[in-house]
């Protein structure tokens, strides 16, 4: 198994918010999530979909986490915040969680059997500069022989020429290169690459 390479950006365990303050403050703060999202999520054809996460992301999913399963003890806590963690971009790459996404359970099915390594398989481009394609689930292998999963975790690195460029403003690109699953988004929306390219010191 691929460690997961360390990041220093993280979220403090004093910033996380009690069940109490956190049931007061959810629906302003979903709210907010949701619209937040908004710029970070791309669709690739009709079954396909990446959200980019970042602190405020991965903050909501710990807050949530936490509040589902009633959790108050300092283990637990510690527990998510080091479960989630890893899903945090380190300013020289993004993240992102990939969803596969058929709503007829058989159909699904027969789609994941026939969309195996298709994790591998997905790329962004920086204007002007070379492929790069995503490195998949390093927590743990989200494939077997007969499928992969709906839902894969992705990380994409990206060099300090890369970087500046998509600072000075070229454009992204971002496809699916599957054999049984081909699609791409030659430039994505302003308010998305705005939005990634946030995620980089």
């Amino acid at each position: 198994m691929t460690a997961i390479p360390k990041t220093t950006h993280k979220i403090a365990r004093e910033s996380l918010l009690s069940l109490e303050a956190y049931a007061r403050q959810r629906n302003e703060f979903r709210a907010k999530v949701m619209a937040h999202k908004r710029d970070r999520t791309v669709h690739f054809g009709a079954h396909v979909t990446l959200i980019f996460e970042d602190e405020q992301t991965i903050r909501y999913q710990i807050q949530e986490m936490l509040r589902i399963e009633r959790t108050f003890e300092e283990q637990g806590i510690r527990d998510e915040l080091d479960a989630y963690t890893p899903l945090l971009p380190d300013g020289r790459n993004f993240k992102a969680t990939m969803m596969i996404e058929y709503a007829d359970a058989e159909e699904r099915k027969r789609a994941l059997s026939k969309l195996k390594g298709i994790e591998d398989r997905v790329l962004i481009q920086v204007e002007g500069c070379a492929r790069v394609h995503a490195i998949a689930d390093e927590d743990l292998e989200r494939e077997n022989e007969e499928k992969t999963s709906a839902v894969h975790f992705l990380r994409f690195e990206l060099d300090d020429e890369m970087a500046r460029a998509l600072k000075y403003g070229v454009t992204l690109s971002i496809g699916v290169d599957h054999q049984n699953y081909q699609a791409e988004i030659g430039v994505v929306a302003a308010g998305v690459r705005t939005s990634l390219t946030k995620d980089l010191d």
